[in-house]
Order: C-alpha cells, then sequence, then structure tokens
C-alpha cells in the first residue's frame, strides 16, 4: 500500500476540499469548505469530481487486495453550524431567467456525477459515510443520505424546502428516501418542507447513529472501529442490499431531466421566493451561520 503522504500527493490539492487520510483504518475524510455560501457551487462540483476519480484511480486493480488503501470515505463539512445549504440558486435563478435548459441540466448533471458514486460505493468494496454537524438541507440533504451510512451530532437540521418555490429535489432525494423508507414517508419529506431533527431522522431509518455535538467525529471513528471486526460480512450486506434496490444512474438522471423542465416553468412569484432564499443564506452567513434551517434551501 502506498505511503500517506503518496495517497495525499496522488490526490492533489484543492480549494474547497480538505482531505485527510487515516492510514490505521484507511479511511479518507474529505470535508467541503465551500467559499461564500455553503452550497454546492460548481467549481466545489468540479473539485469533488476530481477528488473522486483519483480515488478510484487509486483503488484500481486492487478490489479484492488486502492491500487496498481507501476502505472508508468520510463526508464532512468545515463550516461550523452547517453541513451544505444545497444548490447554487443564484446560478439556478439566472439559468431559469434566460430560459437555459442546456446550462440547468448541465448543473444538475454535474451534481448527480457526483452523488452517484458515493451512492455505488465508487463500485469498489469500501463504505460510504457522511457525518452531518449542522443543517443539511436540500441538496445537502441528498447528499448526506447518499452514503452507505449516515452519522449526525443532535442539532443537525434536515430538509428538502424546494416545495416552498414550487420545486421538488430532483438530485437523488426520491431515489435514496424510496430506499430508505416507505413511500407515504417520502413524498411527505419531499412536499411539506418541514425541517427534521436528526432524533426524527434516526426514528425514519434516514441517519443510522445520533450523537451529541462535538462528538460527531468520535462517532465515525468507533463506527469504522466496530465496522472493521465484521468487514466481509457488512460488504456482503451492503451487496445484497444494491443487487435488491439498485440505484442506477439513468434512474437518476430520468428524474433529474423532470427536476430541469420543471424548473423551467417557474414562475415571477416562485423566483421572488428563490431570491428571499439567497438573501436569507447571505444573512446568515454574515452572522456566522446561526442554526437556522429554513433560511436556506437547494
Amino acid at each position: 500500500m502506498p505511503e500517506p503522504s503518496r495517497l495525499l500527493q496522488i490526490w492533489g490539492s484543492y480549494e474547497q476540499l480538505e482531505v485527510r487520510y487515516d492510514a490505521e483504518r484507511r479511511a479518507v475524510w474529505y470535508t467541503m469548505v465551500p467559499r461564500g455560501r455553503p452550497c454546492f457551487n460548481q467549481d466545489l462540483l468540479a473539485e469533488l469530481r476530481r477528488f473522486q476519480g483519483l480515488i478510484r484511480a487509486a483503488c484500481a486493480g486492487r478490489c479484492q487486495d488486502e492491500d487496498q488503501p481507501v476502505r472508508y470515505m468520510v463526508l464532512a463539512s468545515g463550516i461550523p453550524g452547517v453541513f451544505n445549504l444545497g444548490g447554487d440558486l443564484e446560478l439556478f435563478t439566472s439559468l431559469i431567467a434566460n430560459s437555459d435548459h442546456a446550462g440547468l441540466l448541465r448543473y444538475a448533471t454535474s451534481c448527480i456525477d457526483v452523488l452517484y458514486p458515493n451512492a455505488v460505493n465508487f463500485h469498489l468494496p469500501l463504505t460510504t459515510i457522511t457525518l452531518v454537524q449542522g443543517d443539511a438541507l436540500g441538496g445537502g440533504f441528498e447528499a448526506a443520505i447518499s452514503s452507505n451510512v449516515v452519522i449526525a451530532e443532535r442539532s443537525a437540521k434536515f430538509g428538502l424546502p424546494e416545495i416552498l418555490f414550487n420545486l421538488i429535489p430532483g438530485m437523488g432525494a426520491y431515489s435514496f428516501l424510496i430506499r430508505r423508507t416507505t413511500p407515504s414517508v417520502t413524498r411527505r419529506l419531499m412536499t411539506s418542507g418541514e425541517t427534521l431533527s436528526a432524533q426524527d431522522m434516526l426514528e425514519l431509518g434516514l441517519v443510522d447513529v445520533v450523537v451529541d455535538d462535538g462528538a460527531g467525529e468520535a462517532a465515525v471513528e468507533e463506527f469504522v472501529r466496530d465496522h472493521q471486526r465484521r468487514r466481509s460480512a457488512h460488504e456482503a450486506l451492503d451487496r445484497v442490499e444494491k443487487l435488491m434496490g439498485p440505484v442506477t444512474y439513468e434512474e437518476l438522471m430520468a428524474i433529474t431531466r423532470i427536476w430541469v423542465d420543471t424548473a423551467l416553468r417557474l414562475n415571477d412569484r416562485d423566483l421572488r421566493m428563490i431570491q428571499h432564499l439567497i438573501r436569507a443564506q447571505n444573512r446568515r452567513l454574515h452572522r456566522g451561520a446561526p442554526n437556522q434551517a429554513m433560511e436556506s434551501s437547494g
């Protein structure tokens, strides 16, 4: 297995990602630190995509090899109080105002191109983990639940507020929710705009572990230690679950196209609501990201 310093060189340096390698547990932590509003801007998506490709390359040909350098991928946020607020709303409104179908589909596809590898374990025998510390809204919610395992600190908030501006989540929410919970709960979460606590998410089976604030990283490490003791069984079960209910790229893209078509039908009132949410996100950023979940979306 390559030395940790060599692996970090392979995986490169980034402006909106911080990468850390735990050689003992063969765990890669990649922490989002987006510029400006903590959302999935285009540059962050490009960095995530590049990083994921380098991970796959580092593990190429090692799928059944005990020397495989990565067994766990941990997605987290470096923004206090926020995991991710979702899509780039300023870009949305610009593309919608210009009726730019190709541009909107291109942005949505870049989101799918990041979420899909995480949802299918990069097609490798590894486990994906999300650590949620703060608010996970819209696309942030979708990213969080795309992992095999979701660990959340107690003050974390989750929501899909797109319904507030006459839209639905389009980058994986339905696909991930329907495989973790019931159709009625899936529809309720996508159409109510409600905010859920970490405990609510645990009771719905959408979060696997809830811990006190500040204990998230230790909880991930404890999970990995326990998981390693029976890793073969856990990985076999992951394969069975994906065999019985696979998430396909084609499914995600088909839903994304519906989202794009719907977004282009938003009216002036809907766009004003998005502008209101952008202003709320900006105020939140300037105040140091207090925990007011519904002031954001995506």
